[in-house]
C-alpha cells in the first residue's frame, strides 16, 4: 500500500505552471518511483500501469500532465538529446576524461533547457533500458494517447523535433565526409561520385513529405529510399578509407571520424524508424532505450579508456599486420629458409652474449651499466635485422595482428579453418625459430669460451661468476616470471614499431626523404630514393630493435631504483650465458643440479617469451577488429579440434 500513497502524492505535485526546476526535479521523483528498489524490470513495468491507470481515471489529472507536457516539450530542446546525446565532441582523451570525472563528482542541476543533461539525470542506468525494453505495444500506445502533442502546421510537433534531429545528425555526416583526413584517403572511384554532396537535399525532400498534409504515402516512399540510399553511399564511401591505411597511414583522429560517423548513420535510421514506421510508440521506445545505454557508456571511464585502447589498436595494429607476415612460414621451403635465419641469429646472439658479460666487467653503475647494455642489444638487433637474420621471440607479436587480420569475416566459409591453418604455420615458424637460435646459440658461446681459454688463459666467466648465472638462471627461482615479463616487453616492443611506422607513412617522410629540395641537394636525388626506399622497408624493425634493445638494459637498473628486484629473461640470450658458464667451470658441471635447472628453464623462457607475447599482441588484435566473444569461443574449439586430430602439424610442415 506505499506504493499507492507516493504515487498519490506525486501526482498531487504535478503542477505545469510551476518554475522549470520543480517540473524537472518531479519528473526525476517520478522515475525514481517508478524503478523502486530495482528489484526486477518487471516490477517498474507493475508500476508503470499503475501508474497509467491512476492518470486514466481521472479526466482532470489527465489534462494537466497534458499541459505538463505540452510545457515541457516547448522549453527543453528535445534535438540536442535525439541528434547529440553518447556522442563525444572530440577524440581528446583527456579532455573527454577530465570531463567525465567532472560529471562523476559534480552534481547536475535540474534547472536546464538541455534535454540531454536532464535525460542523464532521469534516466541513468543499464536498469532503466531493461524495463523500457519490456513495455508492450498496448502499453506504449496507452502512453503515447496520454503525451499527444500539439500540432505545428498541421503536424504532430514531436515530428518537427526528430526531423530537426535526423537534420543535425545529417550535418554531423556531411561535416565528416568533407574533412581533409576523410576526403582525401577515399579511393577515387568514390570520391568522383560526390555521395556526401546531394545529402541535405535528399534529406529536405525526405522532410517535405514526411511533414505533408495530408500525406502523400506513395512519395514518402520513393523520398525515403533515394535519402536511405544516399546515406548508405555516404557510409560505404567512409568505408573505403580503411583500403587505403597502407599508402595513407592511420590516426586516432581518423578513426574517431570514422566510428562516430557510422554511429550518426545509426541514429539517423533509429530517427527514421520513429517517423515511418507503422508502430513510432515501440520504436520509439527502443531509441529510448539506446539512449540510455549510450549515455551510461558516454559517462563510464571505462569504456572511454576501452573505446580509446580499441582506436590505437587499430592504429597499430593496421601496420604490424603487414610486417608480420614476413614472419610466417607455410611450406617446407620456408621452414627450412626460416631455420637458416635463426641459425645466423643465434650465432650473432653469442657475441651478443660474450658484448653484454664485457659490460658488467667493467663495473659501472646501475644505470650506466643499463644503458651500454641497452645500446649493444639494440645494435646487434638492428645487425640481426640488417644481415636478414631472425631473432626468434621477436616474431609473435609481429605476426599477431596479421593473424587477427583475417578474422574479420568469421562469416564467411571456411574462415574458422583457414585461421586454424595460420595458427599452425605461426606455431611452427615459432618453433624453427626457437630452436635454430638456440641450437646454434649454444654451441658458438662454447667455441668462443674455449677461444678466449686458448688466447688469453682465462675463460669468459670465472667459476665463481659463472655459478651465479646458472643460479640466477634456475628454474626453482623467479626466471619464469622474468621470461613472462619479458613478453610483455616484446610486445611493448612491437607496439614501438607499428606506431613508429604509421607515423612514417601519416607523415609521408618516405615522400619527404624522396623529392624535397634540400635532402634532395644533400644526398642526391637517387641516393635520395634508396634511402627513402630503405626507410621505408626497415623502420618498422629500426624501432622494434631499438626500443626492445633499450628496455631490455634500462628496465632492470630503473626498476632496481625503486627497490623492485625486476629482470628480463630473453631465451637466446639465456642459453647463450649457459653455455658460456658451462664452459667455465667445464666437464664436472654435468654432475652440478644447477646446470641442469638452468638448463630445464630455457624451454620455459622460451614458452613464456612467445606465449604472452603473442597474447597481448593478438588481444590488441582483436580489440582492434571488434571480434566478439562467441568468434573466439568458436576459434579456440577449433584449435583444441586440431590439436586433438593433427598435433604434429604443429611443429613440422606437411
Amino acid at each position: 500500500m506505499a506504493a499507492p500513497r507516493d504515487l498519490s502524492s506525486l501526482l498531487a505535485r504535478l503542477d505545469p505552471a510551476a518554475d522549470m526546476a520543480d517540473r524537472h526535479v518531479w519528473l526525476i521523483e517520478l522515475f525514481d518511483w517508478l524503478r523502486g528498489d530495482r528489484a526486477a524490470p518487471q516490477a517498474a513495468v507493475g508500476r508503470v500501469l499503475l501508474l497509467l491507470d491512476a492518470i486514466e481515471a481521472r479526466p482532470e489529472l489527465r489534462e494537466r500532465l497534458r499541459a505538463w507536457w505540452t510545457v515541457f516539450t516547448q522549453t527543453v530542446d528535445l534535438t540536442t538529446l535525439l541528434a547529440d546525446y553518447g556522442f563525444a565532441p572530440g577524440a581528446a582523451f583527456l579532455s573527454e576524461f577530465g570531463d567525465r570525472i567532472r560529471r562523476k563528482l559534480l552534481p547536475g542541476t535540474p534547472e536546464t533547457t538541455d534535454a540531454s543533461q536532464l535525460f542523464r539525470m532521469v534516466l541513468p542506468g543499464d536498469f532503466d533500458a531493461g524495463w523500457i525494453g519490456l513495455l508492450d505495444g498496448p502499453t506504449l500506445a496507452r502512453i503515447g494517447t496520454l503525451l499527444a502533442d500539439d500540432t505545428l502546421a498541421g503536424t504532430p510537433r514531436w515530428r518537427h523535433t526528430v526531423m530537426d534531429a535526423v537534420t543535425y545528425c545529417c550535418s554531423q555526416v556531411v561535416a565528416a565526409g568533407f574533412s581533409t583526413e576523410l576526403r582525401l584517403r577515399m579511393s577515387d572511384p568514390v570520391r568522383e561520385t560526390r555521395p556526401f554532396h546531394p545529402l541535405m537535399t535528399d534529406l529536405d525532400r525526405l522532410r517535405d513529405e514526411v511533414l505533408r498534409v495530408p500525406c502523400d504515402e506513395a512519395a514518402l516512399q520513393r523520398a525515403f529510399i533515394v535519402f536511405r540510399d544516399r546515406l548508405d553511399a555516404c557510409r560505404q564511401a567512409a568505408s573505403s578509407v580503411y583500403t587505403h591505411l597502407e599508402d595513407h597511414g592511420i590516426s586516432v583522429g581518423l578513426v574517431f571520424r570514422l566510428r562516430q560517423l557510422r554511429e550518426r548513420v545509426l541514429r539517423i535510421r533509429e530517427l527514421l524508424d520513429c517517423l515511418l514506421s507503422g508502430t513510432p510508440a515501440a520504436s520509439v521506445a527502443r531509441l529510448v532505450g539506446r539512449l540510455v545505454t549510450a549515455g551510461r557508456e558516454r559517462n563510464s571511464i571505462r569504456a572511454l579508456v576501452a573505446s580509446n585502447s580499441s582506436m590505437l589498436a587499430a592504429k597499430v595494429t593496421e601496420r604490424s599486420a603487414e610486417a608480420g607476415e614476413h614472419y610466417i612460414t607455410r611450406d617446407r621451403g620456408a621452414y627450412r629458409q626460416m631455420v637458416r635465419k635463426a641459425a645466423g641469429g643465434g650465432a650473432l646472439t653469442a657475441i651478443t652474449v660474450l658484448m653484454k658479460f664485457a659490460i658488467v666487467a667493467i663495473g659501472l653503475s646501475a644505470f650506466w651499466s643499463g644503458l651500454w647494455a641497452g645500446l649493444m642489444y639494440a645494435a646487434s638487433f638492428v645487425a640481426i635485422q640488417l644481415l636478414h637474420l631472425t631473432l626468434a621471440t621477436k616474431q609473435p607479436a609481429m605476426t599477431a595482428p596479421a593473424m587477427a587480420a583475417r578474422l574479420r569475416d568469421l562469416r564467411s566459409s571456411g574462415a574458422v579453418d583457414a585461421f586454424v591453418d595460420e595458427v599452425t604455420h605461426l606455431v611452427r615458424s615459432q618453433v624453427a625459430a626457437v630452436l635454430g637460435n638456440v641450437l646454434v646459440v649454444v654451441p658458438v658461446m662454447v667455441a668462443l669460451s674455449v677461444a678466449a681459454f686458448h688466447a688469453f688463459g682465462r675463460h669468459v666467466l670465472d667459476a665463481a661468476h659463472a655459478a651465479e648465472v646458472l643460479h640466477s638462471l634456475s628454474l626453482a627461482g623467479p626466471t619464469a616470471l622474468y621470461a613472462a615479463f619479458t613478453g610483455v616487453l616484446l610486445f611493448a616492443a612491437s607496439i614501438v614499431a607499428g606506431w613508429t611506422e604509421n607515423a612514417f607513412v601519416l607523415h609521408r617522410l618516405d615522400s619527404a626523404m624522396r623529392h624535397n629540395p634540400r635532402i634532395a641537394a644533400v644526398l642526391g636525388r637517387p641516393r635520395a630514393r634508396r634511402w627513402a626506399d630503405f626507410m621505408r622497408t626497415h623502420i618498422s624493425g629500426f624501432a622494434s630493435n631499438i626500443s626492445l634493445g633499450l628496455m631490455l638494459g634500462l628496465l632492470p637498473a630503473f626498476a632496481a631504483f625503486f627497490g623492485i628486484g625486476l629482470d628480463v629473461r630473453h631465451v637466446t640470450l639465456s642459453a647463450g650465458q649457459v653455455a658460456a658458464a658451462a664452459a667455465a667451470i667445464g666437464w664436472p658441471v654435468v654432475h652440478e643440479a644447477a646446470l641442469w635447472w638452468a638448463v630445464a628453464a630455457i624451454p620455459v623462457i622460451g614458452a613464456l617469451n612467445v606465449s604472452v607475447s603473442f597474447y597481448c599482441a593478438f588481444r590488441l588484435a582483436l580489440r582492434a577488429h571488434s571480434v566478439s566473444g562467441t568468434d573466439r569461443q568458436r576459434i579456440r574449439t577449433a584449435i583444441r579440434a586440431r590439436w586433438r586430430s593433427r598435433a604434429l602439424s604443429f611443429f613440422l610442415p606437411a
